[in-house]
């Protein structure tokens, strides 16, 4: 069994990677995508490359898919009708939210509608203390009719979270055992096992998600399994959960809403590979696709990670790889605005119709069509000539909707789209380098997408950054990431205490019942003791401050390892806030723990350099316009496959593959390594 197999299910197509380890051969393939069921195009995509390599499926030892399951049903409001139970006094949490509106500026702009219908909440009596201590014992009766009562209404799963579960989780536990005892096929969450920490509407809201999504994603789970296994493949599957790792899908039931975006950060592990494999730890990804660009920052080879975020709108307190999306993409539309502006998104052509220059009945201007007027685009032909496309489509859309109204050349409006999209997408490298205290010129930019090596370079000399790395398959390596992952398990522990040598055995005690925890989680997944290591942190704050800042410690909990915890705190509040008072007490807040087992993954072999490798004879020369000109420059077109390892390309070029195009501006080169990536470096002084 020497065969891998990634998987990465999108809207418009599902994208496969297939690692043959007794030969070290990587192959990708795309696949059209079935919303309806997406579990038919993965297995349809596997059984195409099984064939088309005349693979036996037991011959598959590892699949993973990054799944969308959880994040259309919550896009789509199609999750499960549920009920939830809560303590008494506390209904209307839910709705009362942060009690600030989602944009400042808008008095307008509507909360995300509820996703629990009208008399689907239900109070109990009951009082659990901050200290753990019971005031009010739980009324069961009362419990028991209030099962009834959701159960009746047709409720199919129940979130619970009462007040301070997190610390004493007796009630929560006695409430499941009753609704178990009334509806033994219900879908359940307690908050206390799902996100044992406090702060009531951040806990309540991910446990109703979880439960939204809950029954959806079982029955995904059940018909994908016995698909998978149908076409004959024994390996049981993974799924990529939003932390960037994978787990076995039977336990994605549990926990739903850790996919969520799991889609995103698969491309984040597969960058930080080929990063690492090319000596680069500091990196910023930049996975620019069809509606959005989805950009995250890699410090020391480890991607940042958010512990709370916004999901359709709904507070989820999980751990996810810490990513900044933008509605930028090749389907971005472009309009002149009441005050004659030119805003471009982040409304999407989408699939269908898309740009107009596809010819499928879009009329509206996209960044994509801006891209085949300025030449970057091949005006013909794309997707590697699957895809026939009509310039002339793409002139009358820009001309229609942004020079007839503004007064604008088509030159001068094309150059406008790529220069606002531009910078929508270096606002959103902001958001993760410069609001975080990085500066992203120490950082090189990774682009991939479809569309992320057409723009990477002009958003990156607009930065400051010198180096641009574009991988072998820039629209696959979200794929190719999923053969990258580990499994990840991350368990939490909230109580406010002083970071002090007093409370160390204490915080001791926790980590010790939180790797505990980890390890269980790892012997299911079969993770033996060599493969498996812990990561604990801390999140800190000084006294009476309400936000916390995550501080690495060692897993030993030595004096030693409390005092750098504390130092690093210090340095790490300085580069936030810009100070830090060293007077002030620090207080811990929230404990978490990493298990984390490792899973066997691809090697990729670099190839041999070639001495003297020439350029190959470009495939034609091209009338390009790159932003920051004043006029069209003659530019050479190559097909990457033809350029050799060890080869240097002088800018200004175009790079031609079928997932992507590489645009190479005037003053950059680009060097083919042996890894078969892309190195792209600024060769003057920024802005000269």
């Amino acid at each position: 069994m020497s065969y891998m197999i990634g998987v990465d299910v999108g809207g418009t197509f599902t994208d496969f990677s297939l690692f043959d380890k007794k030969n070290a051969k990587l192959t990708h393939f795309k696949h059209s995508s079935t919303p309806d069921d997406p579990s038919r195009a993965i297995v349809d995509g596997i059984l195409h490359i099984l064939t088309e390599h005349a693979i036996q499926p037991a011959d598959v030892s590892y699949l993973a898919h990054g799944t969308t399951v959880a994040t259309n049903a919550l896009i789509e409001k199609k999750g499960a009708k549920i009920g939830l139970i809560t303590t008494k006094g506390f209904k209307d949490l839910m709705e009362i939210g942060w009690q600030k509106r989602p944009s400042l500026y808008d008095l307008l702009k509507k909360k995300p509608p509820s996703l629990i219908e009208p008399g689907m909440i239900s109070e109990v009596t009951e009082r659990i203390l901050y200290d753990g201590t019971v005031e009010t014992a739980i009324d069961e009766g009362e419990v028991r009719a209030a099962v009834r009562e959701l159960k009746a209404k047709g409720a199919a799963g129940f979130a619970v979270c009462t007040l301070f579960s997190f610390i004493n989780p007796a009630h929560e536990r006695l409430i499941e055992e009753i609704i178990l005892q009334e509806c033994p096929d219900a879908y359940i969450t307690l908050s206390s096992q799902l996100v044992p920490e406090f702060r009531e509407y951040s806990r309540m809201s991910t446990t109703v998600l979880n439960t939204y999504l809950g029954p959806v994603m079982k029955k995904y789970v059940d018909r994908f399994g016995k698909s998978i296994a149908g076409a004959g493949i024994e390996a049981e599957p993974y799924v990529t959960q939003s932390n960037g790792s994978v787990i076995s899908i039977a336990e994605t039931i549990d926990s739903p809403i850790k996919t969520a975006v799991s889609g995103p950060s698969a491309g984040v592990i597969g960058a930080n590979f080929i990063a690492r494999q090319c000596g680069i730890d500091r990196l910023i990804t930049f996975d620019m696709g069809g509606t959005s660009i989805d950009v995250s920052l890699i410090d020391s080879g480890i991607p940042q990670i958010s512990n709370e975020r916004l999901i359709e709108g709904y507070p989820a307190r999980i751990p996810m790889i810490d990513i900044a999306t933008v509605g930028a993409g090749g389907g971005s539309i472009g309009r002149i605005d009441e005050g004659g502006a030119l805003k471009v998104g982040p409304r999407s052509a989408g699939a269908m119709p898309g740009p107009a220059c596809y010819k499928r009945g879009g009329e509206l201007p996209t960044v994509t069509d801006a891209n085949v007027v300025l030449g970057k685009l091949n005006p013909i032909r794309i997707l590697g000539g699957r895809m026939e496309i009509d310039a002339r489509l793409a002139e009358n859309a820009i001309i229609g909707h942004i020079c007839e109204k503004s007064g604008l050349s088509l030159d001068e409006a094309a150059a406008g789209f790529i220069s606002v999209v531009n910078s929508n997408m270096i606002r959103a490298i902001r958001v993760v380098s410069v609001e975080k205290g990085y500066d992203p010129r120490e950082f090189t930019l990774m682009a991939f997408g479809g569309a992320g090596p057409l723009h990477a370079c002009e958003v990156a000399q607009k930065m400051g950054i010198r180096r641009v790395l574009i991988p072998p398959s820039p629209g696959t390596l979200c794929s190719l990431g999923l053969l990258m992952a580990d499994t990840k398990f991350d368990i939490s522990f909230s109580r406010v205490m002083i970071a002090s040598r007093d409370n160390l055995p204490a915080v001791k005690e926790w980590f010790a019942r939180m790797i505990q925890e980890g390890s269980a989680f790892l012997d299911k997944e079969k993770i033996g003791e060599e493969e498996r290591y812990f990561q604990c942190t801390v999140e800190c704050r000084y006294e009476k401050q309400n936000y916390e800042i995550p501080i690495p410690i060692d897993a030993n909990l030595t004096e030693q390892a409390l005092d750098k915890m504390i130092e690093t705190f210090h340095a790490e509040h300085e580069k936030l806030y810009g100070y830090y008072n060293p007077n002030k007490k620090i207080q811990m807040v929230n404990y978490r723990v990493s298990a984390i087992g490792v899973i066997d993954k691809p090697h990729l072999a670099a190839k041999e350099i070639v001495p003297d490798a020439k350029l190959p004879e470009p495939m034609e020369v091209r009338s390009v316009l790159f932003e920051g000109e004043k006029s069209r420059i003659q530019t050479n077109v190559y097909h990457r496959s033809e350029i050799p390892v060890g080869c240097t390309v002088q800018g200004p070029a175009i790079i031609e593959q079928m997932d992507s195009t590489t645009v190479i501006p005037p003053r950059w080169h680009a060097y083919m390594d042996e890894y078969s990536n892309i190195r792209v470096t600024y060769q003057e002084g920024i802005g000269e």
